[in-house]
């Protein structure tokens, strides 16, 4: 029955689809172009023995961090986008330079594997240690009660090797209101804990921070070990969250821990402190202004 609505002749149609498909190229271009660190740095990298020595000579001048893929390992989750919750599932697996779910792990601080998260703005840190079934895949759960964009950073080192720190994105939808950038500050309170933060950090030198814990007025001296040491320190740069290895220094339990830390570039930096007091980890931020050398 012929409703009264004309068929588009077979130009028509054709001119159509030309037009179509230009618009999908235009978008793969765009998208292409916008494309993070990850993306980019996981197509640049050979998966080959072909040409390696220039991809870790590449990747040796990228900050830990900004890359899900370096030397051939591939930190690849199972999902990227999750809902929100208080206890969120998370899996993921390292793939090794033969595409394989990376299995042998050397034990650093105490860990085969240090998985960190923070949302974007610099808030919500979490420093998790996920469980690893006999096919290599890592699990945990992560506190994702606050929507908005999150890093995740897997630190470890395949046995017999070099320290690796892979970078991927989650994504938690929902209403994102990111918190204004944080002042720097030197001093943190947490779970009636008073922390102070000194010494100064230069770019592109080894630093030494010494960290100061009190309790109602009172020196800690009685710290409890904690991976290893009587604290655990990550710093990230603000800017794109570049990832900072960072090396406690022997000393007594409290009050006071000292820390190498070695910055790439001035700028402002996080810095999140674990330490363990009576069975109970806390974790202290700070915001720091890294230097830069004048040298």
């Amino acid at each position: 029955m012929n409703s009264g609505r004309q068929e588009p002749d077979a130009p028509t149609k054709l001119v159509g689809f030309v037009v179509g498909i230009a618009f999908l190229f235009l978008a793969a271009l765009f998208v292409g172009d916008k494309i993070g660190p990850d993306a980019q740095a996981t197509a640049a990298t050979p998966h080959s023995d072909h040409g390696a020595h220039d991809d870790t000579t590449a990747s040796a001048a990228v900050p830990a961090g900004l890359q899900a893929t370096q030397d051939g390992y591939t930190l690849s989750l199972d999902r990227v986008v999750v809902e929100s919750g208080a206890d969120v599932p998370l899996a993921f697996t390292i793939n090794g330079p033969d595409g394989a779910a990376l299995t042998d792990y050397d034990v650093v601080h105490t860990k085969e594997l240090h998985l960190v998260a923070v949302r974007r703005d610099l808030t919500d840190f979490q420093h998790v240690h996920p469980t690893r079934d006999a096919s290599g895949t890592w699990s945990t759960a992560l506190d994702l009660s606050r929507p908005g964009p999150y890093r995740l950073f897997a630190d470890f080192t395949p046995a017999g090797g070099e320290n690796i720190t892979l970078g991927a994105e989650l994504t938690v939808p929902g209403d994102y209101r990111p918190q204004p950038p944080s002042t720097p500050n030197v001093t943190s309170s947490v779970d009636g804990y008073d922390v102070t933060l000194a010494g100064a950090v230069v770019a592109g030198e080894e630093s030494t921070v010494t960290l100061t814990v009190d309790q109602n007025g009172r020196e800690v001296t009685d710290l409890e070990p904690y991976l290893g040491a009587y604290g655990h320190l990550v710093a990230l740069r603000a800017d794109d969250l570049a990832y900072l290895h960072v090396h406690p220094e022997d000393g007594p339990p409290g009050p006071t821990v000292d820390f190498i830390v070695d910055a790439p570039t001035a700028g402002t930096y996080a810095l999140y402190l674990d330490f363990q007091h009576r069975g109970v980890v806390h974790t202290a931020e700070f915001v720091i202004e890294v230097e830069g050398n004048q040298g």
